[in-house]
């Protein structure tokens, strides 16, 4: 049996680091409650993804519900289907009704030349999702944003320490949400963070991650436990010394990926974006049956065989999720729905062997008719 290729494997520190960094923890015996590596995390994370103002909360998808709550949001929220769970989990938790865009058919993000027609009287934001480290179009979203007086809250989970244009891009939009999950760019075993502009956003945000608790005797919000201890803390300063280095890894490997498989009738492979540093985060193939000669799930089910695991993600779309059993209508987001039936997302990580790249590559192109 040939060695097991997983999706995703986490970045880590080498142990001794780690063991050195937490090691004053137990002098202060400080865990937890915005502690002295809370407090350090923030300050190089704000310097390291060049934006305004971070927070840092136990994991990306309280970043988005909390965000949601701070902004007093209420109403119809315009967002994209083709995404994690949690995007759209986090509207629906607060009380608020997603609207769909459909996506454009290179990039995977929110379609701007479909959102103003999904404007009403009761749009308050616009959701879009950087999906798989790809931007949305930045420009075109805040221009409508701008001209109805709507919020812009970005997705950024996929996208840590990726600039467009020159800037951080957690720095557009009114907030942008990260995640630092163990299987993200940048982890801190569990995590996640907001970027704003706002102070009395950031304010607000602070108290409703911390119960709503103002000071020591005033709670004037109905808040979560949302804080990161300081052992995850601890993680992330130890994984941001070495995470351009992880980022350059993987971009070897993209580039292997893509001198294997480039030009094969069928295959979509992600776009190349200008006025974008790539963080290389994922690396999505779409699978055209009728031109490949294979099917997506074909694909995968060769991958498998030879102990290669990837991923049909996004699949399925959030619109057609039980639990919103048809309230929505998928058939309003045919690009999404098209690409949800046809993607696979590669393994990819920064310790990836070049050649098992290779070997995943060759499984694929064996399926090829």
């Amino acid at each position: 049996m040939s060695k097991q290729i997983l999706v995703t494997r986490s970045s880590m520190p080498p142990m001794e680091e780690y063991i050195d960094e937490i090691k004053d923890i137990w002098d202060s015996h400080w865990l937890t409650n915005m502690g002295p590596k809370h407090k350090e995390l923030q300050k190089k994370l704000e310097e390291y993804l060049d934006v305004d103002h971070i927070d840092l909360l136990t994991n990306g998808h309280m970043s988005l519900e909390l965000t949601l709550q701070a902004l007093n949001l209420q109403g119809e929220v315009i967002t994209t289907p083709f995404t994690f769970a949690s995007t759209t989990h986090a509207i629906v938790r607060n009380g608020l009704t997603p609207v769909f865009c459909d996506v454009d058919p290179k990039t995977y993000c929110m379609d701007p030349t479909k959102i103003e027609e999904l404007i009403t009287d009761r749009t308050c934001a616009i959701l879009p999702v950087h999906v798989y480290g790809n931007v949305c179009d930045i420009e075109a979203i805040q221009k409508i944003a701008d001209k109805y007086g709507l919020k812009v809250i970005y997705d950024a989970c996929h996208t840590f320490g990726e600039t467009y244009k020159g800037r951080g891009i957690g720095s557009y939009g009114d907030v942008s949400c990260f995640s630092f999950h163990a299987t993200k760019v940048f982890n801190t075993i569990e995590g996640g963070a907001v970027c704003y502009h706002d102070e009395r956003f950031g304010r607000d945000m602070y108290g409703l991650k911390n119960f709503g608790i103002r000071d020591q005797e005033t709670v004037d919000a109905v808040g979560a436990n949302a804080k990161m201890n300081e052992f995850c803390a601890a993680m992330g300063l130890c994984n941001l010394r070495h995470v351009d280095e992880e980022i350059a890894k993987r971009k070897k490997v993209v580039e292997r990926y893509r001198a294997n498989l480039d030009g094969i009738d069928g295959i979509q492979l992600n776009a190349i974006q200008p006025d974008v540093k790539s963080n290389y985060a994922y690396f999505p193939v779409i699978f055209e049956p009728e031109t490949f000669g294979a099917t997506r799930n074909e694909v995968f089910d060769a991958l498998s065989k030879n102990n290669i695991y990837a991923r049909k993600y996004f699949y399925p779309l959030t619109n057609t999720f039980e639990c919103f059993h048809r309230q929505f209508d998928v058939t309003k987001t045919p690009v999404a729905l098209h690409l949800s039936k046809r993607v696979l997302t590669l393994p990819l990580y920064a310790d990836l062997d070049l050649n098992d790249v290779d070997r995943i590559c060759e499984v694929i192109k064996s399926c090829a008719k």
